[in-house]
C-alpha cells in the first residue's frame, strides 16, 4: 500500500476516534467536533472517503448512546452529508473567511434541517406553523452550542492541520523567534 494511502486511512481513523470520544465524554448539549469533521474531511480528504469520518463517528457513538428515530437520524446524518459537500466546495473556495463562513452556515443548516424533522416526526409540537416555530424557538439554546462547537472544533482542526503542513511558517517563525540575532536596533534580517 502507498505511503500517502496508509496516511490518509490513518487520518480517517484518527477522525473517528476524535469524533466518537468527544461525543462520548461529556460536554454540552450539540457541543461536539461533527460538522467540524465533515467539512475538514471535505476539503482534505479524497471524495471516497470524506463522508466516512463523520459518519461512522455518528453510528459509532450512537450505538454507545443509544439509537433513536430513524426518520431523526437520516435528518441528522444527512445534515452531516450536506455539510460534507460543503467542505468539498469549500476545496476551491478555503480561505479564513470562508472557512468561518461555511462553519457558521453548517451550523444553521443543521439547525434548521434537524428542528425540522423534530417537528415534523416527533408529536412534541403541534402540526401547525406556530408548531415550527416553537421547535425552532426551544432549539435555540442549541443552536447556540452548535455555532460554538463548530468555531472551536473548525478552528483547531483547519489550525492545526495548516499550521502542521505549513512548513514555511513554523521555518519563518522558529527563523524570526530563535535564529536571528537581536541588536539595540531590532531583529537583523
Amino acid at each position: 500500500m502507498k505511503k500517502e494511502k496508509i496516511l490518509e486511512i490513518l487520518g480517517v481513523l484518527v477522525l473517528i476516534i476524535i469524533g466518537v470520544s468527544l461525543r462520548l465524554l461529556p460536554h454540552p448539549p450539540n457541543f461536539a467536533p461533527i460538522a467540524a469533521i465533515s467539512l475538514f474531511g471535505g476539503v482534505y480528504l479524497r471524495k471516497k472517503y470524506f463522508l466516512v469520518a463523520p459518519l461512522l463517528a455518528m453510528l459509532i457513538s450512537d450505538y454507545f448512546i443509544g439509537f433513536y428515530s430513524l426518520k431523526l437520524m437520516i435528518a441528522v446524518y444527512g445534515s452531516f452529508g450536506i455539510i460534507g459537500l460543503i467542505g468539498l466546495w469549500l476545496r476551491k473556495h478555503k480561505g479564513p473567511g470562508m472557512i468561518l463562513s461555511s462553519s457558521l452556515f453548517a451550523a444553521l443548516l443543521f439547525y434548521l434541517i434537524t428542528n425540522f424533522a423534530v417537528w415534523a416526526f416527533t408529536p412534541w409540537y403541534p402540526e401547525d406553523l406556530s408548531g415550527l416555530l416553537l421547535s425552532y424557538y426551544m432549539a435555540l439554546l442549541f443552536f447556540k452550542n452548535t455555532i460554538l462547537g463548530n468555531l472551536f472544533y473548525v478552528t483547531l482542526f483547519f489550525g492545526v492541520y495548516e499550521f502542521v503542513l505549513n512548513k514555511r511558517l513554523i521555518y519563518y517563525l522558529l527563523k524570526r523567534a530563535i535564529l536571528l540575532p537581536k541588536t539595540k536596533f531590532g531583529t537583523i534580517k
